[in-house]
């Protein structure tokens, strides 16, 4: 698949379909475009291409050894655009990507039809610095098992614990074998690219249609903070999936691509109002 020389870095991506809009999926900070092989047949079928990235540091793309920060991100993916001829897009962003999309949209909100946020924060509160704080730790230990063992727990629900124990610890064997060094490294650079990020007071500046999704059981970011973002964004529409944690994209992914589909439709129906 196509990697393109952006800024500098190499940034890998899979475009997927033949729809005539596109939805692209921002990453979350432990993920790839690989996280999405399953949701691909989705979204495809349903009429749409599906843009995947890896943002720099992240899965395929090139491993960045110079600091960076969070908004070189929102430059990648614009220049990324441009390279396609992508005018205009669907983005949906989780967590990590979520602030990155939320970024995209207050400075580049023209190429966006619509935007999609789940399990994200547009601040870093206290408490979820102390989480980055843990996971860089486990990460420093350079142990895929140990860094699963340690992180995961704030990831997934204790729901999904109890009933998808088994898989959990199946993944935990694959993390002992993919995550290397070099991912390690990447990893703490995706970290520590967030700086003080806090655009809270930005929001009402959004004027892309929004759906906000949070879940229930979500930890890392509450609903709280994800019902923070619906409130400042004008005529956002805000779901919470309940039963479910940070990863609710896995746990409950059919509620989840439900959410979004709906979303879109109802964007799709706007469109062709006809007003008298």
């Amino acid at each position: 698949m196509p990697k393109l020389e952006i800024n500098g870095v190499g940034i890998y991506y899979e475009l997927d379909g033949t729809g005539e809009e596109t939805i692209v999926f921002l990453n979350g900070i432990m993920m790839s475009t690989a996280s999405w092989a399953d949701f691909v047949e989705v979204y495809t079928r349903n009429g749409y291409r599906m843009l995947r990235v890896d943002f720099r540091d992240q899965g395929q793309s090139d491993k960045c050894l110079e600091k960076y920060n969070i908004n070189q991100h929102v430059e990648d993916i614009r220049g990324l655009f441009d390279h396609l001829g992508l005018a205009r897009v669907h983005m949906m962003g989780i967590s990590y990507g979520g602030q990155v999309a939320l970024l995209f949209a207050l400075k580049y909100g023209a190429r966006l039809k619509s935007l999609i946020l789940a399990n994200t924060t547009a601040r870093l509160t206290n408490y979820l610095k102390a989480i980055g704080q843990a996971w860089d730790e486990a990460a420093r230990t350079g142990e895929g098992e140990k860094f699963f063992k340690l992180a995961m727990p704030y990831i997934y629900s204790d729901r999904f614990y109890e009933t998808h124990y088994d898989w959990l610890k199946e993944r935990e064997k694959f993390f002992s074998q993919l995550l290397t060094k070099d991912w390690f490294d990447a990893y703490l650079r995706l970290s520590s690219s967030h700086g003080d990020y806090n655009i809270l007071d930005q929001l009402g500046e959004i004027e892309v249609p929004t759906l906000v999704i949070g879940a229930d059981k979500d930890i890392v970011t509450p609903l709280e903070e994800v019902k923070k973002i619906h409130e400042a964004i004008k005529n956002s529409l805000f779901i919470v999936l309940p039963e479910a944690g940070h990863a609710s994209c896995y746990e409950k992914k059919d509620e989840f691509n439900a959410a979004i589909l709906g979303f879109l439709a109802l964007q799709k129906s706007k469109q062709n109002v006809v007003v008298p």
